[in-house]
């Protein structure tokens, strides 16, 4: 079985050491609670609990997957009790609003424990994952009534929530959708229709299922303008808050997926089931990208948390497998053959695995400031500058890492060799279920024309000039520490590339908007890369201030150079093939005609 320990020191060195998060906590209203204290024994108790009693049901839950019966559907063995003690716990709560029941404390918190969790059992942490994403989308949407009905519950955890968007014939587009919402002299609505793909959608760890669906009303406008959301829930709550009659909404089949067995992954049937509007109506999807834009940061995290898995069971395998001699000569002469990680493919492999992890971990962890400032802080501009790029990193963290996700975990499949195809180890287990985390909460080609499209080109660059001029501060600020040159040229060279390339994908857009979706994902990779270039600079910055000091712990600075310099040295070059694959612009995909693909039609 795989095994994991939380980077419990890697996480201190980025929250404590590189971004100050002492200080950060210091300036939210209510941040005093956090203190390193109560930081330190949440670290430590989450990283108990995703070890002890959410990693030995990864393996389990994935051969068992779930069971659906007369429309009820059972979790693998072990995920209720293991979800009741989450509960009991106190996790769901943590950042959630204490007029709702929650701890109050930062978003920054629950992210951490998020990342422990999708490192140990991806499948089991889907099922809370998306109540904290419908919690919020009531706190800011809801109807005192519903926030009073569901909000606690669903903070206590008690309830969980689910979110459902596609339908059969549409997925991304959502101005398709079918489902119909019509309104009853009560105030409530007959929801009908069918969704798919709704993770957790049925399951028996909690008392009810709060499903917030996106439907039309009989006079909605035409496409996305048109949509209206609605909670709609399992069963009906009573008058005094409890679950009661069994509502019109039932699980019809469920879904036999490449990965994540261990979560019910359902057809929702909503057959004249009762719901109630949320926010205005035909502006439901405003309200549910409160609660997409969570998701978005959870699935970017989850490519993290697979990514550091990986990482770490391939590293311990490659310490202990012996094959071959160092070309250089044998290392353990004693032994019949030397350890693989002697082999300087097997360390390109794992480096590209620890530089992803880290270079993850620290994107997620400054994006998570973002968040902290835009709920909980208290200097206005401070809180607009966070949202200006929350709104350019969300895109970033979510198709990046899970990108860059998926490849770290097939290099941990490539280090065992063909122990790595063998289910007994575990490793192709993480692939499998870090494929699905480039495609839901919307595939990478989406996320590449939300940045590029409505995020850069729509602002006029503007949103992508709140992130350039930080770093191009950082880099004259540094631009005569010797010890950092290595970094800094190199990133400013980038830094500028990146406005001056984004200036001509523009200019080209303005005679063929084509232009735009060819650049996009390409577009993406490179801002990926360019950001944690960034990230690892600051790193590289910390370290080299630590070792100066007389760190008693030289070998994990010495170590954070290592890799920030692989990075540089075997990643960045990446840059370069997206910059010229952007540069080749739209001609070479969109010249194809019909015939040459072989289509019999016009495209």
């Amino acid at each position: 079985m795989p095994d994991y320990q939380a980077p419990l020191r890697d996480l201190r060195f980025v929250m404590d050491e590189m971004l100050d998060y002492p200080a950060h906590y210091a300036r939210l209203s209510g941040g005093e609670d956090a203190s390193p204290n109560l930081v330190g024994a949440i670290l430590e108790e989450g990283a108990r609990f995703a070890r002890e009693v959410l990693l030995p049901l990864n393996q389990s839950g994935d051969r068992e997957g779930c069971l659906l019966e007369g429309g009820e559907v059972k979790a693998p063995k072990g995920f209720k009790a293991a979800y009741a003690q989450y509960v009991e716990g106190g996790w769901p709560s943590l950042a959630a609003e204490p007029e709702h029941g929650g701890q109050g404390l930062p978003h920054s918190l629950a992210m951490v424990l998020n990342e422990m969790v999708c490192a140990t059992n991806l499948a089991w942490g889907m099922y809370p994952g998306l109540s904290h994403g419908a919690a919020d989308a009531l706190r800011h949407h809801g109807t005192d009534e519903q926030k009073a009905t569901y909000l606690t519950r669903l903070v206590e955890g008690t309830w969980t929530g689910t979110m459902c968007l596609t339908e059969p014939h549409c997925g991304t587009d959502l101005g398709l959708i079918k489902t119909r919402a019509v309104p009853n002299d009560d105030g409530s609505y007959t929801v009908t229709g069918t969704k798919i793909f709704i993770s957790a959608g049925e399951h028996d760890l909690a008392e009810n299922i709060v499903h917030l669906v996106l439907a039309k009303l009989p006079d909605a406008p035409e496409g996305s303008k048109g949509i209206s959301l609605f909670v709609v829930p399992k069963f009906l709550p009573t008058d005094a808050g409890e679950p009661g009659e069994r509502n019109g909404v039932v699980c019809g089949s469920l879904e036999h997926k490449m990965g994540i067995h261990g979560n019910a992954t359902c057809v929702m049937n909503f057959d004249a089931s009762k719901g109630y509007l949320v926010g205005a109506p035909n502006k439901g999807l405003a309200c549910m990208f409160t609660m997409m834009n969570a998701a978005r940061i959870g699935v970017g995290i989850q490519g993290l948390g697979l990514t550091e898995a990986s990482f770490q069971n391939a590293l311990a395998y490659a310490r202990d497998r012996l094959q071959m001699r160092a070309l250089s000569g044998a290392k353990s002469p004693e032994k019949a053959a030397d350890p693989i990680i002697v082999h300087p493919d097997v360390r390109r492999m794992l480096l590209t695995q620890k530089a992803f992890a880290e270079g993850g971990r620290m994107l997620v962890l400054y994006t998570a400031q973002m968040i902290d400032t835009v709920e909980h802080g208290a200097d206005a501009a401070e809180k607009e500058r966070a949202e200006t790029l929350l709104g350019l990193l969300t895109p970033i963290v979510k198709a990046f890492l899970t990108e860059v996700g998926f490849e770290a975990t097939n290099e941990g499949v490539q280090v065992f060799g063909g122990h790595g195809y063998i289910q007994e180890w575990g490793m192709e287990q993480l692939v499998r279920d870090a494929r699905i985390t480039r495609l839901y909460e919307g595939t990478t080609g989406i996320q590449a024309l939300d940045l590029l499209g409505r995020k850069v080109l729509m602002s006029q660059g503007e949103t992508l000039k709140a992130f350039t001029k930080e770093v191009h501060k950082f880099c004259r600020a540094e631009e005569g520490n010797s010890d950092l040159a290595e970094f800094v040229r190199p990133l400013a060279k980038l830094n500028q590339e990146w406005g001056e390339m984004t200036m001509a994908i523009g200019m080209k857009a303005m005679n063929d908007r084509e232009e735009v979706g060819a650049a996009s994902v390409d577009y993406l990779m490179y801002a990926g890369y360019v950001t944690l270039s960034y990230l690892f600079a600051r790193a590289a910055k910390q370290a080299c201030l630590a070792l100066a000091e007389g760190t008693d712990e030289p070998a994990f600075y010495r170590a954070k150079l290592d890799t920030a310099r692989f990075f540089y040295q075997r990643l960045v070059p990446r840059t370069r093939a997206h910059k010229a694959a952007i540069e080749a612009g739209a001609e070479p995909l969109m010249a194809i005609s019909a015939e040459d693909f072989g289509l019999g039609f016009e495209i």
